[in-house]
């Protein structure tokens, strides 16, 4: 990002886009909210490389660009990493949106990002070691099933102690335990 506004780091995808534009591709971007809870809103001024904001509002401004843009291929690097899971399946309904009729190249640790491509590759130590659909994946029990299960059973384990922090308020073990 840079330092300018955020009306400027999203416009910098389609110089020329109308102000309406600029809000409705940050709406699917899901921070179209958030600038507008900032005092000066789209003029707000992010600082070098986005440092007045977190990780997630600068990954939501810079996909906010994308959607502007609309490039005949799309390449999204952990696209949604610094993300909660909430705000990241919204924005996916977004970029699914955005990637039909185009090429995109998505690379992702989390797999929930995945589900939807037409043809997923795993690597291993750099090595193709599994390709095909998220079922096709799945019912072949190898590498991707197993990151898979392993990663919903670490959301779910998450999605517990959240629950169980919201009924009692949290205690010092449980904060300890999250670290």
């Amino acid at each position: 990002l840079f330092n300018d506004t955020i009306r400027y780091n999203i416009a910098y995808g389609r110089p020329g886009a109308s102000g309406a534009e600029i809000e409705e591709a940050a709406r699917l971007a899901q921070i179209h909210d958030f600038v507008l809870s900032l005092p000066k809103g789209y003029d707000t001024v992010v600082g070098e490389r986005g440092l007045k904001l977190s990780g997630g509002e600068k990954q939501r401004v810079s996909i906010a660009r994308t959607i502007l843009k609309g490039p005949p291929i799309l390449v999204l690097d952990e696209a949604t990493s610094a993300l909660d899971t909430f705000t990241e399946q919204e924005i996916q309904a977004a970029l699914k949106q955005v990637s039909r009729d185009r090429t995109t190249l998505v690379i992702a640790h989390r797999l929930s990002t995945v589900v939807d491509a037409d043809e997923i590759i795993v690597l291993d130590k750099g090595l193709i070691a599994e390709r095909g659909t998220h079922a096709g994946l799945l019912r072949r029990k190898g590498l991707y099933a197993a990151l898979w299960n392993r990663q919903r059973e670490a959301d779910e384990a998450r999605r517990k102690l959240a629950e169980n922090l919201d009924a009692r308020g949290p205690k010092a073990e449980d904060l300890a335990m999250a670290k």
